[in-house]
């Protein structure tokens, strides 16, 4: 799970663009929780833990699409690590891999 969360991560970084990954901004959680609910309608769509026990939250809004990627070292502040645009929630069924069956 934890390699998933890091490959996801690291995707949606890359997706955001050098400029947008040049620009982190951080600041404590309740202020950047407000901030993007405020600012952007977004409210957290999901939650983990890495494999450096940092939380890796999902912020989204279903009604204007935009999304924000935040990781929260323990004990520090949360750091906006990508943004964008076109969010939608899935629930993709895992692929049959056993062919034979």
């Amino acid at each position: 799970m934890t390699t998933t969360i890091r490959l996801a991560a690291t995707a949606l970084l890359l997706s955001a663009g050098m400029a947008q990954a040049q620009s982190v901004q951080c600041t404590d959680h309740e202020a950047m929780q407000r901030m993007l609910a405020e600012n952007w309608g977004e409210s957290r769509q999901s939650i983990a833990l890495d494999a450096a026990d940092s939380m890796v939250e999902l912020f989204a809004s279903a009604e204007t699409g935009t999304w924000t990627l935040t990781v929260t070292q323990p004990g520090g502040p949360t750091c906006m690590i990508a943004s964008g645009h076109a969010f939608e929630m899935v629930r993709d069924p895992l692929p049959v891999l056993d062919e034979g069956a």
